[in-house]
């Protein structure tokens, strides 16, 4: 039998082999603790704490890429290599308000934004009024997930899908001959429609929330008081809702006002700021730059317009 080692200087038979790690250990934790008491004694520094991270990289990815697209748009590219040359110019921008082309497609693009909206609350208000007023309670949650279910489709499947409804002798053209009728075809107005197809859900979305949020009594009250469905739309429901619509609308116009995919696909000869900015991203990439300014632009005046109907609280 091997003869049992003495024991090191400073060990006991009673004290644990692994006492400088559980010491460690001790430790840590306290630090822990009371790094967790300072967060809970300080809710600021607590948020702070939370925030930093996200807050960090919205102004690395999000800010710090529209603050290159602001600076590269006052470059100029080489007309022979088409390289680009970093000269400070405002020869783009000048571009942009003296050329009738580009003021045209961006008015075009601001009209079909606007237009979008505009279809996508005037379809989504009977559809939110039905599923939140009128359905019953137990079918609401089913036709809620029935209204998102387009979202979770492919975008390019959908748009595909409507290029082949809106085709010469499509689904379109097949259920309108009867009639003596056709298609719109590829165009604006094929745009127009696809996009509202597209960002319908969008808006359906926040009005439903805020139609399940109005209170009873006032549709009661007002009857009570003799006004008539039109008048309690107008006097009541619209303007309790209408915070909820302009929330809906931030998201169809910008997504609307950015679109150039759609346009690609079913559009045909039309053309809008985002298809602009994709042809002119190889070839002049500063006036890609300055054209893409422009949406950027639009939307900040449209979410300042917005504000003050409450809208931006109720996203």
């Amino acid at each position: 039998m091997t003869a049992l080692s003495p024991l090191s200087p400073g060990l006991s038979p009673e004290s644990p082999a692994g006492a400088p790690g559980a010491a460690g250990t001790k430790r840590a934790a306290g630090a822990v603790r009371r790094f967790a008491g300072a967060l809970h004694r300080r809710p600021r520094l607590r948020l702070a704490a939370l925030l930093t991270a996200p807050l960090l990289w919205l102004v690395l990815a999000y800010l710090g890429s529209l603050a290159a697209l602001f600076l590269s748009a006052f470059w100029t590219t080489d007309s022979f290599t088409s390289e680009v040359v970093r000269i400070w110019t405002s020869r783009n921008f000048e571009e942009l308000v003296t050329s009738p082309v580009y003021r045209t497609v961006a008015l075009r693009t601001v009209g079909v934004a606007l237009g979008v909206t505009a279809l996508c609350a005037v379809l989504a208000f009977p559809l939110a009024f039905y599923t939140a007023r009128v359905a019953h309670p137990r079918r609401r949650p089913l036709l809620v997930v029935a209204l998102l279910t387009p979202l979770w489709a492919g975008y390019l499947v959908k748009v595909y899908a409507w290029r082949l409804i809106l085709s010469e002798g499509g689904p379109l053209d097949w259920a309108l001959r009867p009639f003596g009728l056709s298609g719109p075809g590829y165009g604006l107005t094929a745009t127009v429609l696809v996009l509202t197809y597209l960002w319908l859900p969008y808006m359906v979305l926040p009005i439903h929330t805020a139609l399940v949020q109005l209170p009873e009594n006032l549709l009661h009250a007002s009857a009570d008081l003799g006004a008539r469905n039109a008048r309690t739309f107008l006097s009541v429901v619209l303007p309790m809702v209408w915070p909820a619509v302009a929330a809906g609308s931030v998201f169809t116009f910008s997504l609307s006002l950015g679109d150039y995919i759609t346009v690609q696909i079913v559009g045909g000869k039309t053309q809008l700021l985002g298809n602009l900015v994709y042809s002119n991203v190889t070839l002049n990439l500063p006036l890609a730059a300055a054209l893409g300014t422009v949406p950027v632009a639009v939307i900040v005046v449209y979410l300042l317009a917005v504000r003050r109907s409450g809208a931006l609280r109720s996203l």
